[in-house]
């Protein structure tokens, strides 16, 4: 009985996501991460697998929901292609190479982390800031030392990389429906290659569930995926009936919640 409301759980956080994703944007790691690491708590994961084993689900489930975003700003032509070529390299190292960090963390301090990392970006959409736009984009080695550290941060907090892409695009210049197509083209690769890495830095490790890859629990992300994905259309419409202003800054104190409640988790489990 417990199993199965467990299961009812990862299709209800899958469809949470989605909904979120379509009505403000956002949503991804912030929500899944803390969610995730309190039923591993409930199905009897180590300790010391807590928030890696959620960390790279919440990756792993960011590739599906990326792919039709994608998709979606591509048939529309808001996509600077060129700028994504130029970030996706260091994306691609940033993120795998940040996996590695992660594994060799403790849980705790890889809660910690994303908690004043979410903490930070909650306070960001409560005051509303936003990058005046100052300057130009770096060259190709300046895009891709940026897309290292984008890649780097969004693997340790298992984002999609849209809460750092889009401020600095918007930062020098590229408008904003373009920064925010641009965002999702670069969003997949980070999902991607921090899902790998994930699958690499946990593969064989003892203590894990059973219909694990490495640090992606497969049960969560089949039962998350599609219903993110089913989902998506039904936030989007929702965003042009409901104040989107006034629910972002409640999805804001939100995912301070969660973080927080992270935190607790793996303190008291």
């Amino acid at each position: 009985m417990v199993l199965e409301l467990i299961w009812l759980a990862y299709v209800a956080l899958g469809g949470l996501v989605g909904v979120m994703a379509g009505l403000l944007g956002i949503g991804g790691g912030g929500i899944m991460v803390p969610i995730l690491t309190a039923l591993f708590v409930v199905q009897g994961v180590p300790h010391e697998h807590l928030a890696h084993l959620a960390l790279g689900t919440a990756m792993a489930a960011i590739i599906p929901a990326s792919t039709a975003s994608l998709l979606s700003h591509r048939r529309h032509g808001a996509v600077r292609w060129e700028i994504v070529r130029y970030l996706t390299p260091g994306i691609l190292v940033g993120t795998f190479l940040a996996t590695f960090i992660a594994a060799a963390l403790p849980t705790r301090g890889l809660a910690i982390f994303f908690a004043g990392f979410m903490t930070l970006m909650s306070l960001q959409m409560l005051a509303n800031l936003k990058p005046k736009p100052t300057r130009r984009l770096p060259g190709p080695v300046g895009l891709g030392g940026v897309g290292v550290g984008i890649g780097g941060i969004s693997a340790l907090v298992a984002i999609g990389g849209g809460s750092l892409t889009v401020p600095f695009l918007t930062w020098c210049n590229v408008r904003l429906p373009m920064a925010v197509g641009t965002s999702a083209a670069v969003g997949l690769p980070i999902a991607v290659a921090g899902a790998l890495g994930y699958v690499i830095n946990g593969w064989g490790t003892p203590g894990l569930p059973g219909a694990t890859l490495g640090f992606v629990y497969v049960p969560a992300l089949l039962l998350m995926a599609p219903f993110s994905i089913l989902l998506a259309p039904v936030g989007a419409r929702l965003a042009h009936r409901l104040p989107v202003a006034m629910l972002k800054r409640i999805f804001a104190i939100m995912l301070m919640g969660l973080a927080l409640q992270m935190v607790y988790t793996v303190y008291s489990a």
